[in-house]
């Protein structure tokens, strides 16, 4: 097991930078559902922080023994993210406007939406493999836990502020949340070509 404060201290900072879109996702929830129980809360940031922690292992898997496998789905991760979180945003957006006009707002998250958004926030973390891929299969398995520990606390205080926040803008917090996964799934998909 690794002692070196380098070590922790970089793995850390790459948590916490892999977290933010996962962050950004997380107050768009709570935006969406203002009045949502500590257990929900707990299970949105375990399953960002699941899927944060699993892809840069997935993306050390495939440099160690599927490299040309990763070479093709690194070109796709963008397009991936842009379509994944595209469509959540706008079904979260639709969703709000349907609520409104019906007087009655109670939009929930459903567990697959969840996973989608997980994989959609996560994908960008394939890449990490490129920077884990000196480290042993301990190593890598200490970062991604790190990197999974970090994600879970962002995106719980994501959440908290998003309840906070939605509770004072109501209605229009739905589509609020949905403008802003669409905007997050532009950021990953624009920032990949540069």
């Amino acid at each position: 097991m690794p002692t070196e404060f380098m070590f922790y201290f970089t793995n850390l900072m790459l948590g916490i930078g892999l977290a933010m879109d996962a962050f950004s996702v997380s107050l768009a929830n709570g935006l969406n559902e203002s009045y949502m129980r500590l257990r929900k809360m707990v299970m949105i940031a375990g399953i960002f922080g699941v899927f944060q922690g699993l892809m840069p292992m997935l993306g050390w898997v495939c440099l160690h023994y599927l490299v040309q496998v990763f070479g093709v789905l690194e070109e796709l991760i963008p397009w991936i993210a842009l379509g994944l979180l595209s469509y959540i945003g706008a079904k979260m957006i639709l969703d709000s406007i349907k609520c409104e006009n019906k007087g009655i707002c109670n939009i929930t998250l459903t567990l697959s939406a969840l996973l989608l958004q997980g994989i959609a926030t996560s994908i960008d973390a394939l890449s990490v493999g490129f920077a884990i891929v000196e480290y042993s299969l301990t190593e890598a398995l200490l970062a991604a836990a790190l990197i999974a520990a970090v994600t879970f606390v962002i995106c719980f205080a994501g959440i908290v502020i998003g309840k906070k926040v939605g509770t004072k803008l109501a209605g229009k917090a739905g589509i609020f949340g949905g403008v802003i996964l669409i905007l997050i799934g532009i950021e990953i998909f624009v920032t990949s070509f540069f």
